[in-house]
């Protein structure tokens, strides 16, 4: 009889995940919300853990409460960065001999710093100079990566069962995630432990590059393009205007050292959530956590962001010409995510432009023919007042302007229209979807109590979304509708198509 083959750690978890999803499902949002438990460790560090034994498994998110929209002029692109950094290990992980890969290190930055001070020079650097101190770097860089184990902390993880492992950075956030079976805690709680409290900022120039060649490869789409430059047009204050990636001359010029400071700074225990959720015993957990995660240095809490967007006093346009197809923008300055209104918001987003029954999508696209494509996005800046943003792709034989007029055509009629009770009814409906897909996993459940958390103060804000929602009225929403979609207050970016360029060879 043939041997029966042994599942992987990485299979188990999959089922164990599926299970785990299937039972939020069960589970009234009420119950959920009393199964939370909270904990400020004496560091500072928040921990929120929600028991669900389901399946054996957890799944963890650690929310660093820093986004782009906290950089400033000549060191933007930092958030993103640790992105990327706190994967490369710390003393301990990563390495062949710390001492001598620090000691190469410092060789590497003093080649860097003799490099961007050439870069810099005025009136202007001398070519010859950068060739040579490039060439430098490059050496310095291969001595440092001699001692570079790649991956270790991944490996580690994946060996563990680990599923999941990623990070993202946006305006507001960058948090790190996986999932791991439950009897796996102690090396998640060690890990992040370990990775905030000892980092090491290993092949630091280099992944620079890779982190480079990510925008130059996001702006060699038009739509990329348009992208980059329709935020500064909306934008006139708030860093929302300079894009999480930042900008290629900041990120040429940032120093080991600054990018050090920054995380000093920002990844302190007192600006860190823990979230846990799945098969985990509080009474047990929480000492664990306090052993581990307990140790990252507490750091302060930084403050807001100062500065305030102005009140848009114009219509700002943006047209970009380009041998592409046509593509439109039209975006409107809303309130942050804890805006009295941040429910309405998102009726109205549900009603015009989001799926094909909406207003926007039938008219433009079901009836007119006039776009190929609609839709809308409400959430590029939750913590600071943010976009309630457009957008259509144009049919064939159609122009950016024909879609616009169609757009505030329904913008219009939603301002008169009172929208039906039934109408409302399936928006409703829509939202409580939208809500229990967004929570239909445990990761899934970490996420939204770290977002509420953070974003709103309170993770209990997170089980309270549908109630907002179903407060909503139609009077609402054209009170909202009749405040928001004003011309002083809509900023409009599009692509022109023109014709292609000659090659050279159709040139000669």
């Amino acid at each position: 009889m043939p041997q029966a083959k042994r599942l992987s750690p990485v299979v188990i978890l999959l089922a164990a995940l599926l299970t785990s999803a299937a039972a939020v499902r069960a589970q009234g949002l009420g119950d959920l919300e009393k199964k939370v438990v909270e904990k400020t460790l004496p560091n500072g560090l928040k921990v929120l853990i929600l028991p669900r034994p389901a399946a054996p498994v957890v799944s963890m998110a650690t929310y660093a409460d820093v986004g782009g929209v906290d950089e400033n002029q000549n060191a933007t692109g930092l958030a993103h960065i640790f992105e990327h950094m706190a994967f490369k290990g710390t003393t301990t992980i990563g390495t062949k001999d710390y001492a001598k890969e620090k000691a190469a290190m410092k060789k590497e930055d003093e080649a860097f710093a003799a490099l961007r001070a050439e870069r810099l020079r005025r009136p202007r650097p001398d070519p010859d100079k950068v060739k040579r101190l490039e060439d430098a770097l490059t050496k310095a860089q291969d001595e440092a990566r001699a001692f570079v184990v790649p991956n270790e902390m991944g490996e580690i993880i994946e060996r563990a069962g680990g599923h999941g492992l990623n990070a993202f950075t946006n305006f507001d956030m960058t948090v790190y995630h996986y999932s791991l079976p439950s009897n796996r805690l102690e090396l998640w709680a060690s890990l992040e432990a370990d990775r905030f409290s000892h980092p090491v900022l290993r092949e630091f120039y280099k992944e620079k590059d890779v982190i480079m060649e990510e925008k130059r490869m996001g702006e060699s789409q038009p739509t990329g393009r348009l992208f980059t430059d329709f935020m500064p047009l909306a934008y006139t204050a708030s860093m929302y205007r300079a894009g999480v990636i930042g900008y290629i001359s900041d990120l040429k010029a940032i120093t080991r050292a600054e990018a050090e400071t920054w995380f000093a700074k920002y990844y302190g225990a007192k600006n860190l959530t823990a979230v846990v959720v799945g098969d985990v015993d509080p009474a047990t957990a929480m000492p664990l956590f306090e052993k581990t995660l307990g140790t990252i240095p507490s750091g302060q809490k930084p403050g807001p962001v100062v500065t305030q967007e102005p009140a848009q006093r114009a219509e700002k346009r943006l047209i970009m010409e380009d041998p592409s197809q046509p593509f439109l923008l039209v975006a409107y300055h809303k309130g942050d995510i804890n805006d009295p209104d941040s429910a309405v918001y998102e009726a109205i987003s549900d009603i015009l432009a989001e799926g094909r029954s909406s207003w926007v999508y039938k008219s433009l696209v079901t009836d007119k023919k006039v776009a190929l494509y609609t839709g809308a996005f409400t959430e590029l800046g939750q913590k600071y007042p943010g976009l309630f943003v457009f957008f259509a792709i144009p049919n064939k034989g159609k122009s950016n302007a024909d879609c616009e007029n169609a757009i505030y055509e329904q913008i219009e009629r939603l301002k008169k229209e009172p929208v039906s009770a039934a109408e409302l009814q399936a928006v409703k409906a829509k939202e409580k979807k939208k809500f229990l897909a967004a929570i239909d996993s445990n990761m899934g459940l970490a996420m939204q109590l770290a977002y509420a958390q953070n974003l709103q103060g309170d993770w209990r804000e997170a089980f309270r979304w549908l109630a907002k929602v179903d407060k909503v009225t139609s009077a609402d929403i054209q009170r909202v509708a009749r405040a928001l979609f004003v011309r002083s207050n809509r900023s409009v970016a599009m692509i022109e198509t023109t014709a292609e360029k000659p090659t050279e060879q159709a040139a000669k």
